[in-house]
């Protein structure tokens, strides 16, 4: 027999207890607890240890008690009968929690961006008369399907153009003749300052992620070909047209005219697609045609999705120090690890888009027929 009860439990599982125990004991049950220690002399903090809860149940319980709104009554053989309770919330109240999720907490006067549990429990009285702690409150959160995870930017995409445009490169992308080829072009900042992301690291501990000083910054201009999945690049110190001129220099030499006749390179309207040597180049060379992007619309080009798995693969979190060993990084990611094989996004299948893309057809079809 062993000598001690002290077991070694590990923390995930000890977790799950915990969770367990806090469902088995909703509500009268942890009450019944707090009152018999209180009773005993046992201080607020004891209690709270020994029970694994909030000081505030402890207090919540005691106020309940003493107002007699905990709902302990007797029976008809004079033993005490709790209220039944279950777990899960009722219905009423889970459309109130929803609602308070859903409105900015400046609507209920806090001086803040973000819900916390702590917000919602002292925010909660007010709108449903009820008196939760914090902790309650987060499983609250959960059991209605919400989770605390970061946010993501978005661009306000209201470009008056917007439909035409998806049409256009869609209708061309959907008739690609034999000799013709489009790609989508776009540049990536490559910096020496790291990006931070998450990672698994010990519980109770934070990775650190060395910042280089002095950030340095490459950059490289990219060109994607949706049907064979190859990525293009070439790289340089400055973001300017003439980083863009060399990408389609690469293109060009990379799409000879014996065999293309036709090469449609999918842009942004960054100002360096737009300059006057751009204009010039392309007057040159009347085998590339641009197309325009709608303005602020970053998910209509997949060459995105490629540059955001560099970002996972190659800068996020990185070590390197030396700049060239970064770029390194990056080239051996786009030589090795393709074909890069994305479909078009869902917005050049919407039903606007769609009906525009007909049109376009009608059009080419009575341009032939004329």
């Amino acid at each position: 027999m062993p000598k001690s009860t002290i077991l070694e439990i590990p923390l995930e599982e000890q977790a799950q207890m915990l969770a367990a125990l806090r469902r088995a004991r909703y509500g009268d049950l942890l009450a019944l607890h707090i009152l018999l220690l209180c009773a005993a002399g046992r201080t607020p903090t004891a209690i709270a240890d020994v029970l694994f809860c909030s000081r505030s149940s402890v207090y919540r319980a005691v106020r309940a008690y003493r107002a007699g709104t905990l709902g302990l009554e007797p029976d008809d053989d004079g033993r005490l009968r709790l209220p039944i309770r279950t777990t899960g919330l009722a219905p009423t109240l889970r459309r109130s929690l929803v609602a308070l999720l859903k409105a900015p907490p400046r609507t209920y006067g806090w001086c803040r961006t973000r819900w916390s549990c702590a917000t919602l429990a002292l925010t909660l009285p007010t709108k449903r008369g009820l008196t939760v702690s914090a902790e309650t409150m987060r499983r609250w959160v959960h059991e209605v399907g919400w989770v605390w995870k970061r946010a993501k930017l978005v661009a306000k995409d209201d470009d008056p153009q917007r439909v035409d445009r998806l049409a256009r490169i869609r209708y061309i992308f959907e008739h690609l003749k034999w000799g013709e080829a489009l790609v989508f072009a776009d540049e990536l900042d490559i910096h020496l300052l790291p990006k931070v992301g998450c990672a698994w690291m010990p519980k109770g501990s934070q990775v650190e992620v060395m910042t280089p000083g002095q950030n340095q910054k490459s950059y490289l201009a990219g060109a994607l070909d949706p049907t064979t999945g190859t990525l293009l690049h070439c790289l340089g110190a400055r973001k300017t047209n003439a980083l863009f001129r060399d990408l389609l220099g690469r293109l060009e030499a990379s799409y000879p005219a014996e065999r293309y006749t036709r090469l449609y390179v999918v842009v942004d309207n960054y100002k360096i697609h737009k300059a006057n040597a751009v204009e010039d180049w392309l007057a040159a060379h009347p085998r590339v045609t641009l197309l325009w992007l709608p303005t602020y619309c970053p998910r209509a080009n997949p060459i995105e999705r490629a540059f955001g798995d560099v970002h996972d693969c190659c800068t996020r979190n990185h070590q390197r120090q030396p700049r060239p060993d970064l770029v390194a990084d990056v080239e051996d990611h786009l030589h090795l690890n393709g074909p890069w094989k994305y479909k078009l996004s869902d917005l050049y299948d919407e039903p606007a888009v769609t009906t525009a893309v007909e049109k376009i057809a009608a059009e080419e079809r009575a341009k032939v027929a004329a």
